[in-house]
């Protein structure tokens, strides 16, 4: 399934709280961090397995983690050789 994700609407989605998983950033305020999701998925599981064991989780939920890595990502600086 093919979703469009407005890759700019993440932060309805993710969360950053000091006291929460080491300040890292956080699904709506739940305890499950974006690097969750992406060890999740780089581990071969796919969305609908990771709904079905995190049942509080959305398909948006996790389109927002890629987006919000997405962005990370496209931020960062290379580092010259």
């Amino acid at each position: 399934m093919m979703l469009f994700f407005d890759m700019s609407s993440y932060q309805k989605f993710i969360t950053i709280e000091p006291g929460k998983r080491g300040g890292r950033p956080c699904i709506r305020g739940m305890r499950i961090t974006v690097g969750d999701i992406l060890g999740w998925l780089a581990a071969g599981m796919n969305i609908q397995e990771i709904i079905s064991d995190y049942p509080d989780l959305t398909t948006e939920d996790i389109q927002a983690a890629l987006s919000f890595a997405a962005e990370r990502e496209a931020r960062s600086h290379p580092v010259s050789a």
